[in-house]
């Protein structure tokens, strides 16, 4: 059966089941197995070459990383043991375990760790794992659990990207064997799930790696239904053909967890809902920017899409992270935007005319928000053509340099470090920013190098601030991840709202 007409039928059945039925709950209970409702699919099984945090927890089931984070998001130990940064951020000394062996059986050592953070992208630039690792100049493998990173100029936040996107190990001599077609059709990693079946944009399912390193799942399959359209999510989790799913809309958050068997979680999570803004077309004119950036409500979004819980923000960082700005707020007010606006000749009878994407379902409201900002601009003089994309199709515009003035979009940063917010969305060297002003940028590329934590965190502050003050980005709330379970079913929360197989259990 193929994806298309198996999601078909899937939600015809859903449709005819309104309520969730007993008997699925009291089959659930105690099973081995979990079926996970998720937004979108995986962009590649290489878990190194498409940067997409939506993907991140389905990766983490599958691959290890050389550090973990703990709930609370502090850096733990995973592959390796031990790390040592050097006071001038261009070494970084680490200690590999011993005892870790792919889904293949090979022995993961230095080798492994070598070839996936310098050998594989010197032979592959493409990669997307080059981004973060484009300093590294070469790894010193002095015994099979020990390695030393060097870099070309200080790289402050190494430690922190061994636990992000995209710092997964991959095998080497697998994946020089089967190559890189070879590897995505079959993936091997150290995880505590290996991939036993997949349908592209349908289904992923896993079976527990019952020879992984560390503590044994309790569940030994886990199924990943991918269904992109959240009312077949809710009506999934609804009806009992789901355990758990997530970006649903608050409304149904509300209505769900009053259903005797179902428990609704907002969870606000380190990942920021902002404006992605070009710095050319139609807001190549900061009074523009501005105005745009006045005019949004970001109260009222929070109040009538996440029922208050979403935190209203004035800098590309959330609450309780290095960079938050808890004393500087960009106010909203309409009346300084339309002044703006009048400034360059613009009004309500000669609106300017802009173009702004945003993705239907990805995240909570996405696509409600959306209609909502373009109402608040329309009110000042912006008047936008609104176009929906989806998630993947972001990724591709963006490194094409082909978003309109305006996205929507929902930016993750499960380390909350200030670099990975504002130095990767507003850096013109990276394909993350469709922001491309070379000034600003410039002041952005210089932060990278800033060894001192004191004099970094410092730096990045400052230009927090500035970057909201040139309208160089539009911030609007910190995200709220939405998530429907079956009581039942117990799971580890996460502060940057992964989902982990490997965390839950049936009571």
């Amino acid at each position: 059966m193929t994806g298309v007409s198996r999601r078909g039928l899937l939600q015809a059945a859903l449709a005819a089941a309104p309520v969730l039925s007993q008997i699925n709950q009291a089959q659930a209970a105690g099973s081995d197995h979990v079926t996970i409702g998720w937004p979108s699919d995986v962009p590649s099984w290489d878990p190194d070459q498409r940067f997409a945090p939506d993907a991140q927890g389905i990766f983490k089931m599958v691959f290890d990383q050389p550090l973990d984070q703990s709930p609370t998001l502090q850096l733990v130990p995973h592959l390796i043991t031990k790390w040592q940064l050097a006071p001038d951020g261009r070494s970084l000394a680490v200690t590999l375990r011993d005892d870790v062996t792919f889904h293949n059986g090979d022995k993961m050592t230095s080798a492994d760790f070598r070839y996936t953070f310098f050998e594989r992208i010197k032979a592959d630039p493409k990669l997307d794992i080059g981004r973060s690792w484009r300093k590294v100049t070469d790894i010193e493998t002095p015994s099979p659990t020990t390695a030393i990173m060097r870099f070309s100029s200080p790289a402050p936040t190494a430690p922190v990207w061994l636990a992000f996107l995209g710092s997964f190990v991959v095998p080497k001599t697998y994946l020089e064997h089967v190559g890189a077609d070879g590897f995505r059709a079959k993936p091997v990693g150290t995880g505590p799930y290996k991939l036993a079946e997949y349908e592209m944009n349908a289904r992923i399912v896993l079976e527990r790696n019952d020879a992984y390193w560390g503590p044994k799942p309790a569940l030994k399959r886990v199924t990943i239904e991918i269904i992109k359209d959240p009312s077949a999510r809710v009506a999934a989790i609804q009806s009992g053909q789901i355990d758990l799913t997530i970006s649903v809309p608050v409304r149904e958050v509300t209505r769900l967890k009053a259903m005797p068997n179902l428990a609704g979680e907002l969870n606000p999570i380190t990942r920021v809902i902002l404006l992605q803004i070009r710095n050319d077309e139609g807001f190549s004119d900061q009074n523009v920017r501005l105005a745009a950036h006045h005019a949004i409500d970001k109260a009222a979004l929070s109040k009538a899409f996440y029922g208050g819980a979403a935190v209203p923000l004035s800098v590309p960082a959330t609450p309780g992270t290095p960079g938050y700005l808890a004393d500087f707020k960009f106010p909203y007010d309409p009346a300084q935007a339309k002044a703006l606006l009048a400034k360059s000749g613009y009004s309500l009878a000669k609106p300017k005319k802009i173009r702004m994407a945003t993705t239907n379902g990805q995240f909570p409201s996405d696509y409600d928000i959306a209609r909502a900002i373009v109402a608040m601009w329309k009110k000042v003089g912006l008047d936008a053509e609104l176009e929906v994309i989806e998630y993947a199709k972001y990724f591709e515009l963006n490194r094409g340099d082909k978003l309109p003035e305006a996205t929507l979009y929902s930016f993750d940063n499960a380390t909350g470090d200030p670099e990975i917010y504002t130095g990767y969305l507003l850096n013109p060297q990276l394909p993350f920013s469709p922001w491309k002003d070379k000034v600003f940028g410039a002041k952005v590329i210089a932060m990278f190098n800033v060894a001192d934590e004191k004099a970094r965190i410092a730096g990045w502050r400052k230009l927090n601030r500035e970057a909201v003050e040139i309208g160089a980005s539009i911030p609007l709330l910190q995200s709220v991840q939405t998530l429907v379970r079956k009581k039942s079913l117990a799971y580890t929360r996460y502060g940057n709202g992964w989902v982990l197989g490997q965390t839950m259990k049936w009571s």
